[in-house]
């Protein structure tokens, strides 16, 4: 895209976009303003008296940039336990312009920002630069040159960055030093032997060859090499390798084991480490890592180089602690060090699902250091197969802050799925007791974003609400249990924080509410532990105060169109969460149904293992009871619905307008799955195609080369089965650099329904992948969308 599309785009006036979504256009721009309150972390204040001080990151979009604008602010909470509208907040937030990463010490002392340096060469590639900035200066400047590593991992996967116990060293994960390429030309011949490289590179006659292909993981990780681990030396300025990791192994979410008794063995790091190749499916290639918790795992611990210890690299070796266990995950000390708390997706690893339930476990490190594979360990909270109604669903974490526990030192908190919505948990890891801490009169979500002894600073928002800060204290500290606790919920207003008048106003029509939807109709399904679930939740969302049950006699005027909004996965899940590109859809007019169908996260393990071997049937089935409904509840009018997903949505959306032709009116589809027999070969996760068609029988069917019969049974289980049905038209929303479903599927089926002569409009956004998040790609989608619902919702059937 060129800079003349770019400063367009950004101003909703593309090429693709009508002269009539300029009024959309400054809507969205105006709810692009409102900050996302990304991260926090607290520690307690050096001014004294008990207060706690928070540093708060937040971010922005950035559109003229096409980029997120990130910037801190700090808050000063002098009586977290008593006032709770005594805060101070910094008088202006300060941009982070070119971090990479942001991590505090432990201790709140010192600060590090990881950013991009210029390169120590001309043309050649950037170092990587590290600041260690103190209350009041800069401490240390650590330039890391391209030979040593490359870009760090801030991926929130294999990401890792970690303090040491005395705040004197920093573990990370960074790429491995790229292979020198092969260099070709006159001067390695003319004079019958080889040059020097330094010669032969600078040599006018000479090139650099590609040199032997190297594998990924895939989607968002293209051309990324290895992750491996690293250590700092603040004082030293000395940045090592941790040596002894086999190549086979990919490393991440790093931490330093407890200090060890003077004299006793050398400090450990504990990682997660992933085989290259996966051992739950036959096959000897890389399956794509991102959001696929199938993938096999292990905690191991190796020793920390250290400038004082000078160890051979073959005496150097990593322990495997997590024995048999298929997958461990998230690796946490307890404050007294005694305990090593990890998650486990064994769930997923056994099942192939590529996201299952959670387990919590947890390791009896020993207290002389000395690090063996058979320590102790335990399951703490197992999964959770059939939870009863409104009972705890079983866990489902994808982060754990770094320091999580509270002040009794043995409970842990952490965010997870509660069904429909986001809940944040303590878990007493001597009993297993589980307690839901956020209120139970609201229906919003919360995350977690810090811990200091008992006070809790956390994030709350709804589908109608931006997100607010929020601070917890615990009102039964003193019975220092992780169950039965109280905590008192309050609000920590950003001052200044002003929305535009566009969105308060749309805001404050909007409501939301859960809706259960009976399953009486829905046929049995192969599930391997019984029947289905009595019910699936939807999220129904509502432009202005408009209820279930409305009254007999409604006029039709009154009920707003629907636009059923799939999520993607299958196993993930919608939640009761801000959304900014979907409150702009609300703001346009519209209701949002999103419907959390079997398969989903959030809900217990049998119905989300249901699904498996049932896609384009069950889950089809219950988006379409959901739909009913909604209709029969005066919620929606069926001549007024549309349907929009992305991914594994976007593969029910285009099954839905076949299987459904005349129960929508239009469809959106964003990278969406559209044939599983062409999307086999050109995947990162060629797993998930045989996992969500074949079912239990996945792990064992799996082939890199699928015969005619598996071809078929994809074939059968695809939208494009059921193209010569589809009769609507549809809006397409295609990343080009996308590798889990490339845009070449969402292609053909567009091709077919052309040849057809139905209405096709496609969108192709040439740097974006799966997500398509680019701030720009990300505007302009749902500008299009948002007017692309308007013509065929609004301005029909009205």
């Amino acid at each position: 895209m060129d800079q003349s599309s770019e400063k367009s785009a950004a101003s909703g006036t593309t090429a693709t976009t009508e002269v009539t979504g300029a009024k959309e256009a400054e809507l969205l721009q105006a709810f692009c303003g409102i900050p996302s309150i990304d991260k926090a972390w607290t520690s307690s204040s050096r001014r004294g008296s008990g207060g706690v001080d928070v540093v708060v990151a937040m971010s922005s979009v950035n559109l003229q940039a096409n980029a997120k604008r990130t910037f801190i602010s700090t808050v000063y909470i002098p009586d977290p336990s008593g006032n709770a509208e005594d805060y101070h907040w910094s008088p202006f937030p300060f941009e982070l312009g070119g971090a990479l990463l942001i991590v505090p010490s432990p201790s709140g002392t010192k600060l590090l920002i990881v950013r991009k340096a210029d390169p120590i060469a001309k043309e050649g590639p950037a170092a990587i630069k590290l600041e260690i900035w103190g209350p009041g200066q800069l401490l240390k400047e650590l330039f890391v040159a391209p030979s040593v590593h490359g870009s760090l991992y801030a991926d929130g996967w294999f990401e890792g960055v970690s303090w040491s116990n005395d705040e004197e060293s920093i573990a990370y994960v960074a790429e491995e030093p790229s292979a020198p390429l092969p260099v070709y030309g006159q001067s390695l011949f003319a004079t019958g032997q080889s040059s020097s490289r330094s010669e032969a590179e600078s040599d006018a006659s000479s090139w650099k060859g590609q040199g032997e292909w190297m594998e990924d993981w895939g989607e968002s990780y293209t051309g990324k090499r290895r992750p491996m681990l690293f250590v700092a030396s603040i004082n030293s300025g000395c940045v090592q390798r941790v040596e002894g990791i086999p190549k086979d192994i990919s490393v991440g979410q790093v931490v330093w084991a407890p200090a060890p008794p003077p004299g006793e063995p050398a400090q450990q790091l504990i990682f997660v480490g992933w085989p290259s190749y996966a051992t739950n499916f036959s096959t000897a290639r890389k399956l794509g890592m991102k959001y696929c918790y199938n993938r096999p795992c292990a905690l191991y611990a190796i020793e920390a180089p250290s400038e004082s210890r000078v160890v051979a690299q073959a005496a150097v070796h990593p322990v495997k602690l997590t024995g048999e266990v298929s997958s461990a995950v998230i690796p946490r000390f307890s404050p007294d060090g005694t305990q090593l708390v990890f998650l486990s997706a064994k769930a997923a690893v056994d099942s192939g699902a590529h996201c299952a339930t959670n387990s919590l476990n947890a390791i009896d490190w020993p207290t002389d250091g000395v690090v063996s594979a058979n320590l102790p360990m335990r399951e703490v909270v197992p999964v959770v197969m059939n939870p009863r109604e409104d009972g705890f669903p079983g866990l489902y974490v994808s982060n754990i802050i770094a320091q999580p526990w509270l002040s009794d030192g043995s409970t842990l908190l952490f965010t997870s799925a509660w069904r429909s919505m986001q809940v944040i948990l303590a878990v007493n890891i001597e009993s297993g007791a589980i307690t839901r801490i956020t209120p139970h009169d609201t229906i919003a979500s919360w995350s977690l974003l810090g811990v200091q002894d008992d006070v809790v600073l956390a994030v709350s928002s709804s589908p109608t609400s931006p997100p607010c800060l929020k601070l917890g204290n615990n009102l039964s500290s003193s019975t220092n249990t992780g169950s039965g606790k109280k905590w008192d919920w309050s609000n920590i207003n950003i001052p200044s924080l002003k929305f535009p008048s566009k969105v308060e106003t749309a805001l404050a029509t909007m409501t939301y509410e859960v809706l259960q939807v009976p399953l009486e109709r829905a046929e049995p399904t192969n599930s391997e532990s019984g029947g289905p679930k009595p019910s699936i939740e939807v999220i129904y969302v509502s432009p202005r105060i408009f209820h279930s049950k409305q009254p007999q006699g409604a006029k039709k005027s009154d009920v707003p169109p629907l636009i059923v909004v799939l999520h993607g996965g299958p196993h993930s899940v919608s939640q009761t969460t801000y959304s900014r590109p979907l409150v702009f859809l609300s703001a346009l007019g519209f209701s949002l149904l999103h419907v959390n169908y079997r398969g989903s996260t959030g809900f217990g393990e049998e119905a989300l293992q249901s699904l498996r071997g049932n896609v384009g049937r069950q889950d089809v089935d219950d988006v379409l009871l959901a739909v009913e409904h909604v209709i029969s509840e005066g919620l929606a009018e069926r001549q007024r619905i549309g349907v929009l997903g992305g991914s594994h949505g976007g593969f029910l959306t285009s099954h839905l307008i076949g299987q459904a032709p005349d129960a929508f009116v239009t469809g959106v589809l964003r990278n969406p799955v559209c044939n599983l027999s062409s999307m086999i070969g050109v995947t990162d996760i060629p797993d998930w195609c045989y996992v969500e068609t074949f079912g239990k029988d996945a792990l064992s069917a799996y082939s890199d080369a699928p015969s005619i019969s598996d071809l078929s049974m994809f074939y059968k289980a695809s939208p494009i089965a059921h193209l010569s049905k589809v009769k609507v038209p549809t809006l397409f929303l295609l990343g080009a650099q996308d590798r889990r479903v490339p845009a070449s599927n969402g292609l053909q089926y567009v091709q077919a329904l052309r040849a057809r002569g139905l209405e096709v409009k496609v969108i192709i956004f040439p740097e974006d992948m799966h997500a398509i998040d680019r701030p720009q790609s990300e505007f302009e989608s749902f500008l299009n969308i948002g007017t692309w619902f308007k013509r065929f919702l609004l301005n029909s059937g009205a």
